[in-house]
């Protein structure tokens, strides 16, 4: 099979998009289909690397590290429809998923989408008024989404955001996949230099977390509780891992909460020593309600971690309480998870055990086993709608094309709704 993926987010970024992009792309050919990626490049030349093809853009100031193009006509373009496709799989809302529209309009073609980020979340970067965001984003997903064939949804949770937006299209929870076994390689000699260079004596026990560093994780709620009476008598140590527009601002709360001995910002890491930060930490802690898929936690799970997390949807069926971790809810549910994992050696031993079993469901091997069987029915039903003419017939065909064309223009047209089609004709070509 022949597959197209789409996004905005590839190789220069770190965050859950990146990842989920790679793992496919590493599954889908291991398994021995043909597979090429269409993203953004760093800089405003084009180029093609491999199997992936790289469009100028520049960046977009309405969020970190977002780019935006303009280059729709594109010479790179050309060559992926001589390639031609048997689907697309877009994994971005915005300008690739523009390329992965007019793509499918020309070959005539299924579209996939996976839909990463629940945007109703980030609302504070682009407005004012988190009501008006939230209608924006609820209008902007229904739109997108109901322009493809099939949507994938990292979990429940976002299943159940997108029924709500009135999303139509048949809508698939597949929880992402990962490369398991890069994480679950013996890091011990370089987890007690990392303890050393962090100052944390070697029997501490630590808490850690990984991940961008933005306000709508709420790692500040997290820093807030390492000044607990109770946290302070455990000799708890919190480990930071990323970074972000938010660290600033976090460094300054831990400086006025005297709690620089206890607390430790990493900064960014490379993706290959991921492994070992984990691994600083007895259990890995998140405060964040804004995760679609949150491969973190499936991260630290393969590393042996419990997790103890906001109660949160996106954790349904992975974490188990007093199984593999604990939820929390507050200030109050957060000390005292915390006094019972750390007041229970054995009983923290056998939470890790059991996080390991709950990481092993989320392999590389079933994500694209999974993604492979929707792509297959997509295009059983496109090639049944296609094949419902009888082409010996020139006007049964004439009306086949007529009718396709409508169905692209609306509801499925390539532009953007904002854009009149003159304009768009006159930027795109199309």
């Amino acid at each position: 099979m022949k597959i197209l993926i789409t996004t905005d987010a590839y190789d220069a970024m770190v965050n859950g998009v990146a990842i989920s992009v790679k793992t496919l792309f590493g599954a889908l050919k291991e398994a021995g289909h043909e597979v090429r990626i269409l993203t953004l490049s760093q800089t405003l030349h084009s180029y093609q690397d491999g199997d992936v093809y790289y469009i100028g853009s520049a960046p977009l100031k309405i969020y970190p590290d977002a780019r935006a193009t303009l280059a729709f006509r594109n010479s790179l373009l050309d060559d992926i429809l001589e390639w031609e496709p048997d689907v697309i799989h877009s994994q971005c809302e915005f300008f690739t998923f523009v390329f992965a529209q007019r793509i499918a309009k020309q070959l005539h073609i299924p579209i996939v989408h996976t839909y990463h980020t629940l945007y109703e979340y980030y609302t504070h970067y682009f407005c004012p008024s988190e009501t008006v965001g939230r209608k924006v984003v609820a209008m902007g997903s229904r739109w997108i989404c109901n322009r493809t064939d099939a949507v994938i949804a990292p979990t429940q949770k976002t299943a159940r955001i997108l029924e709500g937006y009135g999303v139509s299209s048949p809508i698939h929870v597949i929880p992402t996949g990962l490369s398991l076994e890069r994480l679950q390689k013996n890091t011990g000699n370089k987890q007690r230099n990392l303890k050393v260079h962090l100052h944390i004596p070697e029997d501490a026990p630590v808490i850690v977390t990984l991940g961008r560093l933005a306000r709508e994780k709420n790692v500040d709620f997290l820093i807030a509780q390492m000044k607990h009476p109770k946290i302070q008598e455990l000799g708890l140590h919190f480990v930071i891992v990323g970074d972000g527009p938010d660290r600033e601002r976090l460094e300054t709360l831990m400086n006025n909460l005297n709690l620089r001995e206890t607390v430790h910002f990493t900064g960014m890491v490379a993706p290959e020593e991921v492994a070992q930060y984990y691994r600083l930490g007895n259990v890995f802690v998140s405060a964040s309600s804004s995760e679609t898929q949150g491969l973190t936690y499936i991260e630290a799970m393969a590393c042996g971690l419990p997790l103890l997390c906001f109660q949160d949807l996106c954790l349904e069926s992975v974490l188990i309480p007093r199984y593999n971790g604990f939820f929390f809810q507050d200030d109050d549910s957060f000390v005292d998870s915390c006094c019972e994992l750390f007041g229970n050696h054995h009983g923290l031993k056998a939470m890790g055990q059991n996080a390991l079993q709950t990481a092993s469901q989320f392999s590389k091997e079933t994500f694209a086993h999974r993604a492979l069987q929707i792509y297959k029915d997509v295009i059983l039903q496109s090639q049944e709608a296609y094949w419902d003419f009888s082409y010996t017939d020139e006007l049964a065909f004439a009306k086949y094309k007529n009718t396709n064309e409508n169905r692209k223009e609306h509801p499925k047209c390539t532009r953007f709704a904002c854009i009149p089609k003159r304009i768009w004709h006159k930027v795109t070509g199309y």
